[in-house]
């Protein structure tokens, strides 16, 4: 599940944009380290139209990952490995810290929640439209994102947000059931 707001030249609402990504990394590896079945958690604070730059950013990695997997995922999910994160690490001006945290995800239907330790929670909910019968969600497509350029939009049910020294209540949420990443 991934929560996320514009990275499209445009500005945001406020005079900043805050967000926080969420990634449930079901198989894989990183130079031959396997990463399956950790979460990745990123929280970032950008000027109001994020592609200027000096965004600053902090990472959790789920407490379950070994000291390698840690040091691993941390590395990609900083972009100093390259691939869809490599994109965003010259938009970073500050990596404010990379931290262990219990890590908790629960996706009911249209319904996806995230809790990473005291830090972090919130639940985003899929907008499905009036009138839909198929009960399908809105969805973005063609936009640039690190896990691809097809999501879902949702609003906040819940949001608390303090970590890193960056704080905000959020109300909207993108979602992405799968990624897949090479680089």
């Amino acid at each position: 599940m991934v929560r996320f707001h514009q990275l499209d030249g445009h500005g945001a609402t406020y005079d900043y944009c805050r967000v926080t990504l969420v990634f449930n990394i079901r198989q894989g590896d990183v130079e031959g380290t396997d990463v399956g079945g950790h979460v990745v958690a990123m929280i970032a604070d950008t000027p109001k139209v994020m592609t200027e730059g000096n965004w600053r950013l902090g990472v959790f990695v789920d407490d379950k990952a070994s000291d390698e997997q840690f040091d691993q995922l941390v590395k990609v999910f900083s972009g100093k490995l390259g691939g869809p994160m490599g994109a965003l690490a010259p938009l970073v001006g500050e990596v404010l810290g990379a931290e262990r945290a219990a890590i908790e995800i629960v996706e009911d239907g249209l319904r996806h929640s995230i809790r990473v330790g005291d830090a972090i929670d919130f639940e985003v909910q899929d907008i499905v439209p009036f009138g839909v019968e198929s009960g399908e969600p809105v969805r973005f497509q063609g936009m640039f994102h690190p896990v691809g350029s097809d999501l879902t939009m949702a609003e906040a049910q819940r949001s608390r947000i303090n970590a890193f020294g960056i704080q905000y209540e959020g109300k909207t949420g993108l979602s992405k059931p799968e990624f897949s990443w090479a680089a």
